[in-house]
């Protein structure tokens, strides 16, 4: 006889493994079971918080046996805050897991198998790497932190592991500079970052400046940006991020497409005759003309343009390379349709979300593209999220 669950009944399972969005993967008679904040190898009594058809959702009750790979998270808030979901498991362990997620979205989803194995690079900072946070604010509780896991409550965290000293230093001054009664509202967001300068940058409707420039100097270029740009938080891997993703690429013409203040435009700009950068964001297109010019490179145009916009109306013909590198919701199938029509002759995809990037190698080997490679870069540690970069030729 088959077993019925219901929501609320607790039940027992092993992990196996992690899968996207950091589950850990279990399996109870006819259900398939997924736990966030597991290790592979626990043995847990878990409560099932909602089930779909077949699949679960459920949570910790207690851990009965612990697996190899997991430890005692080092942040006092791990668990109900919903900043960091893999502080349970040694590094190794999340590195293994975050080459899985994506080897499993590039199967499952784009029905891809690699020829060859997907090259992982790890931080050399697991803790105080960040560099930049949204942090939430709540008045009538005096709160200033992230959100719970699964829940828009504030909950309020004086120190946080995995933020730069430069960042928790930005936290401690707002929290105390914090004018609670001048708040329009009861709740509120601060954007900060910091930069080389030890500078911070705060863009937030309760501050009374714009948000102050910064700088960032790597691989010989010297970047501008501000908390309302974006720019990588984990600037130790940057180096490599940019190394990767353009390689020993060189030709007449490149595209930068979703590009930012121009993190790879400037580097780019040094192995093509000409790039053309398309960054729809105003503030980040004119960082972008700014680093360009403070560069001294000539051979760059600066497109403030949606970039479905500027494909759409694009004269040239002749593309050596084409690097996007899309915020985590993505690009829209049309555009990704609208590069494989314009058959630049190489492409690198840089991606934050291994289940849209897997969507999107489907549609480019569909259009004539094979895959050259396949890296992953640890841009987050203690959570599951993972940069991967995939080099794309055509067949």
């Amino acid at each position: 006889m088959t077993k019925y669950y219901r929501k609320g009944d607790a039940i027992d399972v092993t992990i196996e493994k992690i899968v996207p969005r950091g589950f850990g993967l279990g399996f109870a008679e006819n259900l398939t079971v997924l736990v966030p904040l597991s290790a592979p190898g626990d043995v847990l009594r878990v409560r099932i918080r909602e089930i779909k058809k077949r699949t679960a959702f459920a949570e910790i009750v207690m851990v009965k046996q612990a697996g190899p790979r997991r430890i005692t998270a080092p942040c006092e808030y791990y668990g109900k805050c919903g900043g960091c979901d893999m502080q349970h498991l040694d590094y190794k362990a999340q590195l293994e897991a975050k080459r899985g997620i994506v080897l499993d979205c590039l199967r499952r989803i784009g029905k891809i198998e690699l020829t060859r194995e997907i090259e992982m690079i790890g931080s050399p900072n697991q803790f105080e790497y960040r560099s930049r946070a949204r942090l939430h604010v709540d008045r009538p509780a005096g709160a200033i932190g992230f959100f719970g896991r699964e829940s828009h409550t504030v909950i309020d965290i004086p120190s946080c592991p995995i933020m730069t000293p430069g960042l928790q230093s930005s936290l401690e001054y707002i929290r105390e500079s914090m004018d609670w009664f001048a708040m329009p509202g009861d709740v509120a967001e601060i954007e900060a970052a910091t930069g080389d300068e030890g500078r911070v940058s705060i863009m937030s409707d309760v501050a009374d400046e714009p948000p102050a420039e910064l700088s960032f100097a790597a691989g010989g270029n010297n970047y501008l940006f501000s908390a309302d740009t974006f720019f990588q938080a984990n600037k130790s891997l940057i180096g490599p991020l940019i190394e990767t993703a353009i390689g020993d690429s060189s030709g007449e013409t490149a595209f930068d497409l979703y590009s930012g203040v121009g993190l790879f435009t400037l580097p780019m700009a040094r192995r093509f005759d000409k790039v053309i950068a398309v960054e729809e964001s105003k503030a980040s297109a004119d960082l972008a003309k700014k680093n360009v010019e403070n560069a001294r490179l000539a051979n760059v145009k600066v497109v403030n343009k949606a970039v479905e916009r500027f494909l759409a109306a694009n004269k040239v013909k002749k593309v050596d390379l084409l690097l996007l590198d899309p915020p985590r919701s993505g690009a829209d199938t049309a555009t990704i349709a609208a590069i494989g029509d314009l058959r630049p002759a190489q492409i690198s995809y840089v991606s934050c979300e291994p289940s849209i990037l897997a969507r999107d190698l489907r549609i480019l080997i569909d259009a004539g593209y094979e895959i050259g490679s396949v890296t992953a870069l640890d841009l987050f540690p203690q959570t599951h999220h993972v940069e991967t970069i995939v080099r794309l030729s055509r067949s």
